[in-house]
């Protein structure tokens, strides 16, 4: 009888593993300023799990008192995805500072207005949702919270909302959204314009530490967005910092760059690399995101959500070429 209770334990650890195993449903944010796929994101694309992709219609930033569309989409004639559109608008933080309630109404009016207009200008298939993408702090939180219940009213659509790793630790500061849903962005977890040893588009010991209650989140309806993509930070001689975006550790084996560790290297000599005038003595380090760190990544909100999907950054063929997305 014990060994039959202890067969049968184990049977239940194995089947509750099984489940825990099975690779999460998976899609892609948009984040191009022209619709347009080339071969290998349509492949990608066509492969996800998910039915939808997140695409972004257009900024929005507030310049000298007036609310300003920025980088609008536009559209090949031959993108045609055979997922669903989810129309995603990211706002900067400054666009919610000092805002009246006269604004607030407009700005919620204007946003979904637009994109209505690109939506049926490109017979776009979108669904019944909007996302809005803000980096919202403690000053700006009521004023952003009083425009996402805006939105919705004036949209009857289901507005959902970015989440950051600051404003899951700090939550008693900086708020909870009033939405259903959220978007769990694990990734810059720290500035890439700091000098640093750590991978700042994703440092799994960071992303622990902010995300240590994470279960304890009052809204339970939880996606999470992680990151594929890769950037070069050039250091000069004064210490300054700027980005390359979609380097990689194999482009470091130049002749004229001097490796100093795995992914970074010193320039030997002065020229035009990657687009860029680049002197000797600048460093350049690569940070990429490799398949390990994003399975750790899933195994540790394995153990804080019940469930979610992963929403990947971004759908671009520098990022997805020969990636197993299926975590």
């Amino acid at each position: 009888m014990r060994i039959l209770k202890v067969l049968f334990l184990l049977l239940l650890l194995f089947v509750s593993c099984q489940q825990k195993e099975k690779p999460h449903a998976y899609t892609f944010y948009y984040w191009k300023t022209r619709l347009a796929l080339n071969t290998e994101e349509k492949k990608s694309l066509d492969k996800a799990t998910s039915p939808f992709l997140y695409t972004r219609f257009f900024d929005v930033n507030k310049v000298n008192g007036k609310f300003q569309p920025v980088a609008v989409i536009t559209k090949d004639k031959n993108f045609k995805p055979d997922k669903t559109i989810v129309p995603t608008v990211f706002i900067t933080n400054q666009s919610f500072l000092n805002i009246t309630e006269q604004e607030i109404k407009f700005l919620a009016e204007s946003i979904y207005s637009l994109i209505q207009k690109k939506a049926s200008e490109y017979h776009l298939n979108i669904n019944n949702e909007i996302q809005i993408d803000c980096d919202w702090t403690a000053g700006t939180r009521d004023d952003y919270f009083k425009f996402l219940k805006e939105l919705k009213t004036i949209s009857d659509k289901e507005i959902t909302s970015t989440l950051r790793l600051h404003q899951v630790k700090d939550k008693k500061i900086m708020g909870v959204p009033p939405v259903e849903k959220v978007y769990l962005m694990c990734y810059s977890t720290s500035s890439p314009l700091e000098t640093s040893d750590k991978n700042s588009i994703l440092d799994i010991h960071i992303l622990k530490a902010y995300l240590s209650q994470l279960e304890d989140y009052p809204i339970k309806n939880m996606e999470v967005a992680l990151p594929i993509y890769s950037w070069g930070i050039i250091t000069n001689h004064l210490g300054k910092h700027r980005l390359i975006n979609a380097l990689s550790v194999s482009d470091l084996n130049h002749p004229d760059f001097k490796k100093i560790s795995e992914n970074k290297a010193e320039i030997m000599r002065d020229g035009f690399y990657f687009g860029n005038y680049l002197n000797k003595g600048f460093t350049i380090k690569v940070e990429e995101i490799s398949s390990a760190q994003l399975k750790e990544a899933v195994h540790f909100l394995d153990r804080k959500l019940s469930h979610f999907n992963i929403v990947y950054y971004q759908l671009d063929s520098r990022f997805v070429f020969n990636q197993n997305f299926s975590l």
